[in-house]
């Protein structure tokens, strides 16, 4: 194999609203963290254990908008990215590192109950796609084909 392939799917809850970052130009950054759980038993010992990892999720422009408006805290998620490490140096003058996801694409996983107009919109269980990938991002959300009247056949 030639090639080679940095790609991350996550399923999870979210550990807080998206915080947001606004520059001069119009782009926007999301941020938020997403849990993942594992649950195993100890064979030495026969008692059940839960591990709990935490992953930094950014997330850009439109993408982020609609994270922001959408997603609570708590929430489930499915999030599709890549893996990008960050440098930095502290006020001490340590080299820090940290390793976000930088989200290319994302499903909401949980269920919106408002009533209303606005819960036939939701974006609930639907798929999302960052404006970097647009596959989806030019498609309405909600909205679903109108007929099949229209077929060539």
């Amino acid at each position: 194999m030639t090639g080679t392939l940095n790609k991350v799917m996550l399923i999870g809850h979210t550990g807080d609203d998206v915080k947001m970052h606004y520059f001069e130009g119009g782009g926007a950054i999301g941020r938020f963290s997403i849990a993942t759980n594992e649950v195993y038993t100890n064979k030495s010992t026969g008692q059940r254990v839960e591990s709990t990892e935490w992953h930094n999720i950014i997330v850009r422009n439109k993408a982020a908008e609609i994270c922001e408006k959408y997603l609570k805290k708590g929430d489930k998620v499915y999030v599709e990215g890549r893996l990008k490490t960050r440098k930095w140096t502290d006020d001490k003058g340590i080299e820090r590192y940290s390793v976000e996801i930088q989200c290319t694409d994302f499903t909401f996983l949980t269920p919106k109950t408002t009533s209303g107009p606005e819960a036939q919109n939701s974006p609930s269980a639907k798929p999302v796609s960052s404006p970097e990938n647009d596959t989806l991002a030019n498609q309405p959300l909600g909205k679903e084909d109108e007929s099949e009247d229209d077929l060539p056949f």
